[in-house]
């Protein structure tokens, strides 16, 4: 059994010595809630991401060193330090493969202890936590926004001007004396006059005069047009 450790530029290296045991980790954000009549229930949640965690040593110097794990050990145990080191400040994913067995592991460096325990000056002791790399990435999306147009088609007529005390009109219709219709009188045809009155609701609403304040009489709705 080897511990394989291969950077992001596909370079491996074995550890020297093999851990007295490694653990993976395996976990989901489950929650609880508490529920009217039923108590305290757990939801499960998704599945975060793994972790990997593994103890053990490395020797100073390897020469003449029995209990190694591999035939072509480096010579002194500050090359792997500096190795796993330099994975780890450059923060991108790496790989870690336990030969004869299932574990392939591709994951960040996210905690690396080391040192010397015991008075033991001939070996280092790590302890190397690999935190599970899923790849991802990033969708660009741009946005739409197009400027709406309206569609080709009929176009609508003006809506008609509103009329009222004051209103420049021209007038074509009857002239009455009165708005209720009484005193029929002459007619005007295609005549630019004035509204100087208004009887909202009577059959002859509005009283017109010439444009210089001669009264002329009450006409109809439909008889006048705004100008």
């Amino acid at each position: 059994m080897k511990f394989n450790l291969t950077d992001s530029k596909n370079k491996t290296f074995a550890l020297p010595v093999n851990p007295a045991e490694i653990n993976v980790e395996s976990t989901t954000d489950d929650k609880t809630v508490t529920v009217v009549k039923l108590g305290e229930i757990s939801l499960i949640g998704p599945e975060k991401v793994k972790t990997i965690e593994i103890t053990s040593t490395i020797p100073v110097k390897t020469a003449g060193v029995h209990y190694l794990s591999t035939s072509k050990p480096y010579k002194n145990g500050q090359t792997y330090i500096d190795k796993i080191l330099k994975m780890y400040k450059a923060k991108k994913p790496i790989r870690l493969v336990v030969t004869t067995t299932k574990i392939s592991f591709k994951g960040t460096i996210s905690d690396f202890k080391y040192g010397m325990t015991g008075g033991n000056a001939d070996e280092y002791t790590f302890t190397l936590k690999l935190t599970e790399y899923k790849t991802h990435k990033a969708k660009k999306v741009k946005s739409s926004k197009k400027k709406k147009t309206a569609k080709k088609g009929k176009s609508r007529s003006a809506p008609p001007k509103k009329v009222g005390r004051g209103s420049k009109v021209v007038v074509n219709g009857q002239l009455h004396r009165s708005s209720a219709g009484s005193g029929p009188g002459a007619t005007e045809r295609n005549a630019t006059r004035k509204i100087t009155l208004v009887a909202t609701g009577a059959k002859y609403p509005y009283h017109v005069a010439t444009l210089s304040g001669g009264a002329r009489g009450w006409v109809s709705k439909s008889a006048v047009k705004a100008v």
